[in-house]
């Protein structure tokens, strides 16, 4: 079959790789019908994440057709129409239990490597290194997908993939990361990032309820959509972010302070930023934290900073001090997906919101290598590369 490999660095390539397999009793083969290219794909691709290989098998969010199972998978059959979580569970560790999925004590078959990196593992993902499991991906035409009895969400009659493919990562990222802000009717909800999860994050933001939502980022096309949700913009290049904040908070800050950039911010004009530069080209600092230093200062005192941007190693100069002084509340991680799917597919089938909106780009996978650089600039108005085997 064919598949977007990670050859290296900026390098990303559409060659053959062996056809998938079973190999254990709950496994499903997943023939892609659509699959996407998601903003933490490129870490990936700009060589933040540790452990990838040359060959690896690309992509965590991609959707299709049941074609094979194994033997102990009762909870599918062939012909299903189905969207994969990026995120691998199995649905009976007690972490599963609890519906926290994205710490599955078992779905990592690399569990040491995780747990040597953060003390214990996490739950084995997509297409995303070999400390998350180094499970193929999905830019491929199919897919092995493991413990898939539980790792899915079936998808009914009447809805298109494009309607459902974000239910596997960008809509429950955006929706966990509103959800953990504790939104009340008189919030200031601001979002840094207004890439694919910021959008998620901010239609989700008025869907519960904020009284006004503040999209910062410095692309036009994705302000543009931004507006279009009824979100407030700031450009940061072009106005000071605190002032602007400041005035639409009469001076008290948001109560609630979203990253949904991660670990490559890119703020240009400020000596942090210039800092953070300097300290990865001498692999002092793996990640670039500017944003999260601009949510700790600007946010109202007792707020809450939800993190659903990425981060993948050490980061340098947060000003915890300040945090911990002004009460803030952090909440942060990977997206617990199963946990949300239930509510946002009845959103979806009741026309709530559509996340097909974000989509900008519908190629082919062998188009894939260019999109990666297309998508990374942010060239020809790219917000959200959809592809199809």
């Amino acid at each position: 079959m064919k598949a977007l490999i990670w050859n290296g660095k900026k390098d990303v390539r559409y060659e053959s790789v062996p056809d998938p397999q079973i190999e254990h009793g709950r496994d499903a083969i997943i023939k892609v019908s659509t699959c996407a290219i998601c903003g933490s794909d490129l870490h990936l691709y700009d060589g933040f994440m540790p452990s990838m290989e040359q060959g690896d098998v690309l992509g965590h969010e991609f959707m299709g057709e049941v074609v094979e199972l194994g033997r102990e998978n009762s909870a599918l059959k062939i012909g299903d129409r189905v969207v994969i979580p990026f995120t691998i569970v199995c649905g009976e560790c007690d972490q599963c239990k609890r519906g926290n999925f994205s710490v599955c004590e078992r779905s990592n078959r690399n569990k040491a490597a995780a747990a040597k990196l953060f003390g214990h593992t996490t739950a084995g993902l997509f297409g995303y290194s070999h400390s998350t499991g180094g499970y193929a991906g999905g830019q491929a035409e199919y897919v092995r997908v493991p413990f898939a009895d539980k790792t899915h969400v079936k998808i009914p009659d009447g809805l298109t993939d494009e309607q459902v493919l974000f239910l596997g990562d960008i809509f429950p990222t955006g929706w966990q990361a509103a959800v953990n802000c504790e939104i009340q009717p008189a919030d200031t909800v601001a979002i840094w990032g207004a890439g694919p999860v910021g959008q998620m994050a901010i239609r989700s933001a008025v869907l519960l309820g904020a009284q006004q939502v503040v999209a910062i980022d410095c692309v036009p096309e994705r302000l543009v959509m931004a507006q279009a949700a009824g979100a407030i913009t700031i450009n940061f290049k072009q106005e000071s972010v605190l002032d602007r904040l400041s005035d639409l908070t009469h001076g008290k800050g948001p109560e609630k302070c979203i990253d949904a950039v991660g670990m490559e911010s890119h703020a240009t004009r400020s000596f942090d930023a210039l800092y953070d530069r300097a300290k990865q080209a001498v692999m002092l600092e793996t990640d670039r934290p500017h944003v999260l230093r601009e949510m700790i200062y600007v946010c109202r005192p007792a707020g809450i900073l939800s993190v659903p941007g990425v981060y993948g190693g050490l980061i340098d100069k947060i000003p915890f001090g300040a945090a911990m002084n002004k009460g803030l509340t952090w909440r942060m991680g990977q997206t617990h997906v199963n946990r949300w799917t239930d509510d946002l597919l009845k959103r979806i089938q009741e026309g709530q919101i559509d996340p097909s909106f974000v989509i900008t780009h519908r190629m082919r996978l062998e188009d894939g290598p260019q999109m990666y650089k297309t998508f990374r600039d942010k060239e020809d108005g790219c917000i959200k590369v959809v592809l199809k085997p």
